[in-house]
C-alpha cells in the first residue's frame, strides 16, 4: 500500500458573494478561516484511488470533469478513480450558476477568476498527493457524531450519526498522512448575517484533529454524507462562530476518541466501479397551484413568527423559500427552458470506491439521509459521499417530503424515485466489488 496527501489553499483575496442563503446580498468582508482543497491518494497492487474534498458549497460538474482530466494527464490516473466532493459550507464563494439563481435577483453571476483559482487548487492538490505517495498502511473506524445536529424537520426523525473514518499512516515513521471522514450534517451553523469566509464547523473539526491527534501536516478530508434533511438547527444556541467552534470541536473530539480503535491493513484491497443512470424528472404542478402553496407558506411563516419557537419559524421560512422555488420551476418547466439544465447534469454518475472492507459511494446530489441509511442497512460497511463530481441542482427527497411540500421538495428538479434508483444501483455496484 502507498498513500499520499496534499492540501491547497484557495481562500479568496477579494470580496466574493457568499453562497447558500437566498435574498441576501452577502458579499464577504474578510476571512475567518481558510478554505482548502484536501487530497488523499491510495494505491495498492496497481489500483489507485484519489479523494479530494473542497470547502465549497458545490463543485460544478464541468469543473470536476476538467480537474479529473488534468490530474489524469499529469499522473496517469484513470479519471474515474478520482472523487471530487464539496463540504457544502454556506460561507464560501459562489462558483456555479444554478437555474434557481434566476429566481433571486440579488445573486450575481459566478466570478470566473475565482473559479479558475479554485479549479487549480483541486488539480494541484490531487497531483501533489500522487507524487507524495510513500509506503503506508490504512486504518478504518467508526465514530459517533451525536450532538452536532438532527433531522432538520423533526429532531427525532431519521438521522445518521455513524461517521466512517479512513486514516493513512507512513510505514517508515508512523506519521499521519491523511485523515478522512464522512459526516451526514449540513455545515450551516453560520447564517446569512455572517460576512466572513469560513468552512463553518468543519474548520473547528480540522483544527481539533490537528491539535489533539494528527499534527499540522496531516491532510484532513471532510466529506458531507447524505444530509439533505440534516441540520444543526435544533442543537445550536445561535448562529455564531462560537457555536461553529463548539459543534466542530465536539465532532473533532469524537473522531479523536476512535483513533485507538483504527483497524489497520497494509494490504487493503482497492477497487472502483462507476455507472451512469438517468434520474426520473420531477412533475411540476400548474403555476396556479404553486401560487396557492406559496400563499399558504407565507401565512404559516407569519403565524409562526408571532407564536412559534424560533426553530419552527426558521423551518417555515425555508419552506417558504422552497415554495418560491417550486413556483419559479413550474413556470420555467412550462416554457421548456429547463431542458438545457437537465442536459447539463445528466446522466448522473454513481461512483463506488472499495478500501478493504469499506465502501464509499459518490452521489452527485444533495440527498435525504433516508437513502444512505437504506444502503447501510443492506451493507453496513458502505457510506455515501454526497455532492460528488458535480451536482443535480437541488435535493433528492423522499416521497413523503414531496407530498408534504417541505423546503427541499420545492427546490428539487428530480423525482423522489431518484433516491431509490441511487440506492439500488449502489447496492449492485457494491456487490460487484
Amino acid at each position: 500500500m502507498n498513500a499520499g496527501s496534499a492540501v491547497r489553499d484557495f481562500t479568496p483575496t477579494t470580496s466574493q458573494f457568499l453562497y447558500g442563503y437566498p435574498h441576501v446580498a452577502r458579499m464577504s468582508e474578510g476571512v475567518h478561516d481558510p478554505l482548502f482543497s484536501s487530497a488523499l491518494y491510495l494505491e495498492n497492487d496497481g489500483v489507485a484511488l484519489l479523494f479530494i474534498s473542497n470547502d465549497i458549497v458545490y463543485v460544478p460538474r464541468p469543473t470536476a470533469q476538467a480537474a479529473r482530466t488534468r490530474i489524469s494527464e499529469a499522473t496517469g490516473m484513470d479519471p474515474e478513480h478520482i472523487l471530487i466532493s464539496a463540504t457544502h459550507t454556506h460561507s464560501a464563494p459562489k462558483i456555479m450558476d444554478s437555474p434557481l439563481n434566476k429566481n433571486d435577483p440579488v445573486i450575481p453571476p459566478a466570478d470566473p477568476s475565482f473559479l479558475a483559482i479554485f479549479t487549480n487548487a483541486i488539480v494541484d492538490a490531487g497531483i501533489a498527493a500522487v507524487k507524495n505517495a510513500c509506503p503506508a498502511t490504512v486504518g478504518t473506524a467508526l465514530a459517533d457524531s451525536t450532538g452536532i445536529g438532527t433531522n432538520r424537520h423533526n429532531p427525532t426523525g431519521p438521522a445518521e450519526h455513524t461517521v466512517p473514518v479512513l486514516a493513512a499512516r507512513a510505514t517508515a515513521d508512523n506519521r499521519w498522512i491523511g485523515f478522512m471522514y464522512v459526516c451526514s450534517m449540513h455545515p450551516t451553523v453560520l447564517h446569512e448575517d455572517s460576512r466572513l469566509v469560513s468552512a463553518d464547523f468543519p474548520w473547528a473539526t480540522r483544527r481539533t484533529l490537528q491539535e489533539r491527534l494528527v499534527g499540522p501536516d496531516c491532510a484532513i478530508l471532510h466529506h458531507m454524507g447524505c444530509a439533505g434533511n440534516q441540520s444543526p438547527r435544533h442543537v445550536t444556541h445561535g448562529n455564531t462562530f462560537e457555536e461553529a467552534d463548539r459543534i466542530g470541536t465536539l465532532l473533532g473530539a469524537a473522531l479523536t476518541k476512535v483513533a485507538d480503535t483504527l483497524a489497520y491493513d497494509p494490504h487493503a484491497v482497492l477497487k472502483v466501479a462507476r455507472r451512469y443512470v438517468d434520474p426520473p424528472r420531477k412533475k411540476f404542478p400548474a403555476a396556479a397551484d404553486a401560487e396557492k402553496q406559496l400563499d399558504h407558506a407565507r401565512q404559516r411563516l407569519a403565524q409562526l413568527q408571532k407564536t412559534g419557537p424560533a426553530t419552527e419559524a426558521r423551518t417555515a421560512e425555508c419552506d417558504l423559500f422552497g415554495a418560491e422555488h417550486k413556483l419559479f420551476l413550474a413556470r420555467t418547466a412550462a416554457t421548456g427552458t429547463l431542458e438545457p439544465v437537465y442536459a447539463a447534469c445528466t446522466p448522473a454518475e454513481i461512483q463506488v470506491f472499495r478500501v478493504g472492507n469499506r465502501y464509499y459511494a459518490g452521489w452527485p446530489s444533495e440527498t435525504y439521509v433516508d437513502y444512505a441509511l437504506a444502503v447501510r442497512e443492506k451493507h453496513p460497511g458502505a457510506h455515501v459521499i454526497s455532492l460528488a463530481n458535480g451536482t443535480l441542482h437541488g435535493y433528492i427527497t423522499t416521497p413523503e417530503a414531496a407530498a408534504s411540500g417541505l423546503y427541499e421538495s420545492g427546490a428539487a428538479l428530480f423525482a423522489p424515485e431518484t433516491g431509490d434508483l441511487f440506492v439500488d444501483t449502489t447496492i449492485e455496484m457494491i456487490e460487484q466489488l
